[in-house]
């Protein structure tokens, strides 16, 4: 496939030299990326699950570090030696049938994802005009028409941006990522002088953290989020960014091995800055106006003794804090966030068909995702989606990284499906299915392991190692012996 017909993003070829692209392109999309959208979200819901303030200091910096060495040294390697998206790589691996199926499910969650960003956005824009955040009950529930009809058009627009390719998105994130994250700061710097926390003393007592906690919990009841959990969360909530090797599609394009650091940017700015601000950001609301914070119970949902629950409206928290400027601040990090993820998703829906325009099926993926974002209860259980997601896409990382790394020092194969002629790999559907299934299960329902179901992102790495091991194997037993000359021609490469 030649440039022209690839329009440049080069979705079944790699990425020739002419197009790589310097570290300044990644850090700026990993700032934007992760100091955006969803910090304004999942900042708050730590306090509101009862974390105490020294493990999320001390925990997110621990699994951040732990996110930084994995996108580094696990994605990073892989990218740069093949250059290919995470899709077609895929597809050579396991049949063009089977990864059709993956990139649908990919798909569909990256845009839901990217639906609790337009979420975000729009309860930004519905501030100045009184348009509320009301989170239904119902997880598929809609909110008032207004707001409804505020996530459409926010909408349209992270769709149009993102239909415009990779050099868009990253040049959209360089331009907002600095102020967005000095913004971000200035959240953190006003809410702490508005709960009198401007002392070592204050600081360290946190008094003001229990309180904002205790009031959380007099409406949603006792909670608690320790250490270890906020560590793992911290990790691996981006897990099928790096564990599932879903950065693949964007490292294709890095120059040289030192772009794997960007990310540290991204976590350290935003998911340890960003995340510690944001949830200052409601304990200063809890404190000041608890009124704003608060949502009463739908009738019929208060047997529990509780006369309400708090809700963390992104727009409103910025708001009360540093005015228009958080407002304008929150509409612009739903998109930053918003606009590489549905990027991710068009890629993903374009691996299903593969002759369709990738702009097309980006505005495909951008609409899927504003309808998810019309369901406000997605963006607040983003604790347990993320997780839920690195546990469903994350495995398929493994298989990559067992074909790449350890397949031909066993005398195997890689890249079968492509060389065998497949359309479905039954060693990596297996391998995929069976430990996601497990995941999924413990996740979704109680059992007596786990009378509260599984936290969802202490699933993602035993169903990583578990979907490897299980792929090494199924490989040794099913694999036929093939002379390393045969293969494919090229002509039938894309068909697989």
């Amino acid at each position: 496939m030649s440039e022209s017909n690839s329009g440049g993003e080069f979705e079944r070829e790699p990425v020739p030299d002419s197009a790589l692209l310097g570290s300044g392109k990644f850090w700026g999309m990993y700032a934007g990326e992760h100091a955006a959208g969803t910090e304004f979200m999942i900042g708050p819901l730590f306090l509101a699950a009862g974390a105490s303030l020294s493990d999320l200091i001390l925990g997110l910096l621990l699994g951040n570090v732990l996110a930084v060495l994995t996108w580094r040294f696990l994605v990073v390697p892989i990218a740069l030696a093949k250059r290919y998206t995470l899709y077609y790589q895929l597809e050579r691996i396991s049949g063009g049938s089977l990864v059709k199926f993956y990139n649908l499910v990919n798909g569909l969650l990256f845009c839901f994802l990217a639906g609790a960003m337009v979420t975000v956005s729009a309860s930004a824009v519905g501030v100045p005009f009184g348009v509320t955040f009301y989170v239904p009950d119902a997880f598929f529930g809609l909110s008032n028409p207004s707001f409804t009809a505020l996530v459409a058009v926010v909408g349209i627009v992270i769709a149009v941006v993102a239909a415009g390719g990779y050099e868009r998105v990253a040049r959209f994130a360089n331009i907002a990522a600095p102020w967005m994250i000095a913004v971000f700061a200035a959240c953190g710097i006003v809410s702490l002088a508005q709960l009198d926390a401007t002392s070592i003393t204050t600081l360290t007592e946190g008094k003001f953290w229990t309180d904002a906690i205790q009031t959380v919990q007099d409406y949603d009841g006792e909670k608690s989020f320790p250490f270890w959990q906020i560590v793992v969360f911290a990790w691996l909530c981006n897990g099928a960014m790096h564990f599932g090797m879903a950065d693949l599609t964007v490292f294709r394009f890095a120059k040289s091995k030192a772009s794997g650091w960007a990310p540290s940017i991204g976590m350290f700015l935003g998911h340890y800055m960003a995340w510690i601000s944001a949830a200052l950001l409601l304990a200063a609301l809890l404190k000041l106006q608890p009124e704003l914070a608060i949502q009463e119970l739908p009738e019929g949902a208060d047997d529990v003794g509780l006369p309400g629950t708090v809700v963390a409206n992104p727009g409103l928290l910025a708001f009360q804090s540093v005015g228009w400027a958080g407002i304008i601040c929150v509409v612009i990090a739903g998109w930053t966030t918003a606009n590489p993820t549905i990027y991710r998703a068009g890629l993903a829906f374009q691996g299903i068909l593969p002759k369709s325009s990738r702009t097309v099926m980006t505005l495909v993926a951008g609409a899927v995702a504003t309808i998810a974002g019309a369901f406000p209860n997605l963006s607040a259980q983003l604790l347990g989606f993320v997780g839920t997601y690195g546990t469903v896409l994350g495995p398929m990382g493994a298989v990559i990284f067992v074909d790449f790394y350890l397949l031909k020092k066993f005398g195997l194969r890689d890249e079968y499906a492509l060389h065998r002629g497949l359309q479905v790999n039954a060693a990596v559907l297996i391998a995929w299915l069976l430990p996601v299934s497990v995941g999924l299960y413990l996740i979704l329902v109680k059992t007596t392991m786990f009378p509260d179901k599984l936290f969802a992102a202490y699933a993602v790495i035993p169903c990583w190692v578990a979907c490897g091991v299980l792929y090494l194997l199924l490989c040794k037993l099913m694999q036929k012996t093939i002379p390393n000359s045969e293969s494919v021609p090229a002509d039938n490469q894309e068909s697989l």
